[in-house]
């Protein structure tokens, strides 16, 4: 039986060791939105032994771009995009403190490899569902990459963002777990 549990970032072990890949999280903080040419950036200057805009330790990142905002709204909507498109970078990113992800869509071996080793956690939000979750959001503000507009990085504060362990630190694939469920009753 899956768990529902509320939780607050900034993420430390204690908290990611407990969550199971099927765990229905609430999670109250701050996180942040960066999407591929914001991960790249972050890269580049990690490669380069530079300060990062961000911190990321214990941090989270949604791969999302928010649209703009209607009058008397945080946000606008901000749904997860493809998190496989930021594979590439994200080993790097873990290795630099880095906590947890959120987004849609399975992940590569060695990036399931990389959140054993770094003891992180990969969320899934509900795709299609970016409206809804916007009423999560309290504040939202750029913090760095302006140039990029919707995939500029921001600084969400969230309250019970609703999100599913996909990938727990142990390696435990919530995509393979569904599709082992479904072999055995059919």
């Amino acid at each position: 039986m899956n768990r529902i549990i509320k939780i607050s970032s900034p993420l430390n072990d204690y908290i990611i060791q407990d969550l199971r890949a099927g765990d229905e999280v609430y999670i109250s903080g701050k996180i942040y939105t960066a999407r591929d040419m914001a991960h790249k950036r972050l890269v580049d200057l990690i490669e380069k032994g530079q300060t990062l805009p961000i911190d990321l330790k214990g941090n989270i990142i949604y791969y999302a771009g928010p649209t703009p905002h209607k009058p008397g709204k945080v946000i606008g909507s901000i749904g997860p995009t493809t998190s496989g498109r930021m594979d590439l970078f994200t080993p790097k990113l873990l290795d630099a403190g880095l906590k947890g992800m959120i987004g849609k869509g399975n992940r590569s071996d060695k990036v399931i490899e990389s959140i054993k080793k770094n003891k992180a956690i990969y969320f899934v939000a509900i795709g299609g569902a970016a409206a809804l979750i916007s009423k999560s959001i309290i504040s939202s503000k750029i913090v760095c990459y302006e140039d990029l507009l919707a995939e500029a990085i921001n600084e969400l504060i969230v309250e019970d963002f609703p999100l599913i362990v996909a990938i727990d630190s142990f390696g435990n694939n919530l995509y393979d777990i569904g599709i082992e469920k479904y072999r055995i009753k059919y």
